[in-house]
């Protein structure tokens, strides 16, 4: 059944306060465009990309030197086009061009203390450690790299990094050492930031024998920088090269940083797949095209204000991180969180959201389905006053998830489900301020972003499951991948499919509304009888179930064809007997078709996922069809592997 009312509509005066207005009327006057309202003003930002990133330029401010135009150049090559050409600027600049006394971080977290810095004071730590890393011979295009929590510190490096030209790149602590070298290995870092401990589910987890393991193993490290936390004395003798912070930047006093300007292409961030099945491949994102994407993010479709306090749950290792320290370049206070957002209960993020004024809070989607499982009602116990803006991915959003919020978290706030990845460093899809919230959708396709769903002749579609592709250049893809000369590993991985054309992975629907449902990877896709299924429509349904708190679901080839089999973790204490497994049928086949139901339901203790916390169902499919699985270090509990290893339910 069509939902015939939206579970959310923005107020009048929100409307008129939104950055989103301002900046229809702004393209009006300024490039004398017939635009009047939201759809106008995304068939003009894809009819005339030069003009419509030149107006998000202005209106956001960036600063930079040389002449704007072209804006771009061989617009037709995909890969190959090539933006603002002529422009030198710095990203650190960008995101520290103010220099008052507003709050730019809140660090909280589960354990040590609480920390704020003002804009003038991130400025300061941001000014000895860029002298120091210049004195260790960081310069242009040299990498730094951290193995850091959630810290003020690692955002302080980042833009001392940045600052002098070099690339920055993150991995979370709780990585392996080979992760890590998987990773950093490939780019080799000239100097490493990392942190002597971090907390998590209420313990204390020490880094330095991991810490000495990746240096042992990278020898071209030079430096390795020691940042303590924990209020632990940091030993740090075992850790070849290695300084504590205090003594890396004490012979240096506070100055005026010094922003190195380069070509709009250079480079900023290495970012990684998921490494599930190979070594992770090395994502270069450039310093321009991740700046203004982030900024039309940021400023036009969540609506962020200088007034505004932003926070998104996430580690180093998640794309996510890199975004939410972008909300700097907006003047806004960036909220850091560091430790589980679960301990000591569901409440812990709600609890953080009332104690800084949280206004713009962003979370994944496993997450808030996870305290809906778990009977948390932050709308019982908490003020929330601030909150106007909730921010989820990392998965599609259920449609039972978005009922939840508004229900049990906040009735009166802007539900943004948003949609992307580390590919591009940003979003295919997301929120908007001037648009109602439909249960299950994502509200509208990013400004600028070509965005069309392909079937399998390469045709767009509407209202059916289809490829999510982007038929034009957009300034955020990468400039390319590590150690891929001639590009071909780049073309391989999104322009193979479609000539021409960014093939994303996604298997998704656009909507009548020009909404946005997102059913899974399409790599993952199920193929029973030729018909493609989404594994998220399983999952959408499975998830309802009050027995289970998360499956997986994977295709089996089997008899010539493909059989699906889901996989499910249950409630402490359920068994999943005949009874369960045809609730679990039934609840399946009454919301999508009888192709959905799966041919065989099998419980398991763990689901296996990766350091960011995606599920990995490749792995497990792998695994079923005895193919190794060729990066464990990828995965944050690969013991869960074991549980699906020779299955006998699956021989039969």
């Amino acid at each position: 059944m069509t939902d015939i009312r939206p579970l959310w509509e923005p107020s009048r005066e929100r409307i008129e306060r939104a950055n989103l207005s301002r900046f229809i009327k702004f393209v009006a006057q300024q490039h004398d465009a017939p635009v009047e309202g939201w759809d106008d003003l995304y068939d003009w930002s894809i009819r005339h990309p030069g003009k419509f990133w030149l107006a998000v330029w202005d209106f956001c401010g960036i600063r930079a030197s040389g002449e704007r135009e072209p804006v771009l150049v061989d617009g037709g090559r995909m890969p190959g086009a090539r933006w603002f050409p002529n422009v030198r600027l710095n990203f650190a600049q960008n995101l520290l061009r103010h220099r008052d006394d507003r709050l730019a971080l809140v660090c909280r977290g589960e354990a040590g203390p609480a920390r704020e810095y003002t804009y003038a004071q991130v400025h300061e730590q941001v000014s000895r450690l860029q002298q120091a890393l210049a004195a260790a011979g960081v310069g242009p295009g040299d990498r730094v790299a951290g193995f850091m929590p959630n810290l003020p510190e690692t955002v302080f490096a980042m833009l001392a990094a940045t600052s002098l030209g070099a690339v920055w790149s993150s991995c979370s602590p709780d990585f392996g050492v080979n992760g890590v070298v998987d990773r950093f290995g490939q780019i080799a870092p000239k100097v490493l930031f990392a942190a002597a401990s971090y907390a998590y589910g209420g313990r204390a987890f020490d880094c330095l024998d991991k810490v000495a393991g990746i240096a042992a193993k990278i020898p071209v490290i030079e430096r390795v920088v020691v940042v303590p936390w924990l209020d632990r004395p940091a030993a740090i003798d075992a850790v070849p090269r290695a300084a504590h912070l205090d003594d890396f930047i004490a012979p240096f006093d506070a100055k005026s940083v010094e922003f190195t300007a380069l070509p709009f292409d250079h480079p900023v961030y290495v970012m990684y797949s998921s490494g599930t099945t190979g070594v992770p491949k090395c994502i270069v994102h450039g310093a321009g095209g991740t700046l203004i994407q982030h900024l039309k993010e940021l400023v036009l479709h969540t609506d962020l204000k200088r007034e505004d306090r932003i926070f998104y749950y996430t580690t180093c290792g998640w794309m996510m991180w890199n975004w939410l320290v972008s909300g700097l370049a907006v003047g806004a206070t960036v909220v850091l969180y560091d430790g589980s957002p679960s301990h000591p209960d569901g409440n812990a993020l709600w609890t953080l959201a009332d104690e800084v004024g949280i206004s713009v809070f962003g979370t994944s989607a496993k997450w808030i389905a996870a305290i809906e499982k778990a009977g948390v009602k932050p709308r019982e116990t908490h003020k929330l006053l601030a909150l106007r803006t909730i921010l989820s991915t990392g998965s599609p959003l259920l449609p039972e998830s978005f009922d939840y919020v508004y229900r049990n978290v906040k009735d009166r706030v802007l539900l943004s489900s948003i949609s992307g990845g580390t590919d591009i460093i940003s979003c295919f899809a997301l929120g908007n301020p001037l648009l109602p919230v439909w249960k299950g959708e994502i509200q509208c396709r990013g400004l600028g972003m070509k965005v069309e769903m392909l079937d399998d002749d390469g045709k767009p579609v509407r209202g059916e499951p289809a490829e999510l592709s982007c038929s034009a250049p957009f300034p955020s893809m990468p400039v390319g991948f590590w150690n891929d000369p001639d590009g071909a590993k780049y073309h391989d991985a999104y322009f193979a499919r479609v000539p021409n054309t960014w093939c994303h992975g996604d298997f998704a629907v656009l909507t009548a509304r020009d909404g946005v449902v997102i059913h899974g990877r399409s790599d993952a896709t199920l193929n029973p009888g030729g018909v493609r299924i989404g594994t998220a429509e399983i999952y959408r349904q499975v998830e309802r179930v009050p027995e289970v708190l998360e499956s997986l679901c994977i295709g089996q080839d089997w008899g010539g064809d493909v059989r699906v089999v889901l996989f499910v973790r249950l409630r402490e204490g359920v068994v999943l007997d005949e009874d369960l497994r045809k609730r679990i049928a039934k609840a399946i086949r009454d919301n999508t078709t009888p192709r959905h139901v799966p041919a065989k339901i099998i419980a398991v203790p763990d689901i296996p996922r990766t350091i960011s916390g995606k599920i990995t169902e490749l792995a497990v499919r792998d695994l079923v069809h005895g193919r190794p699985v060729k990066n464990t270090d990828a995965l944050a509990n690969p013991q869960a592997l074991d549980f699906y290893r020779d299955l006998p339910e699956l021989r039969s």
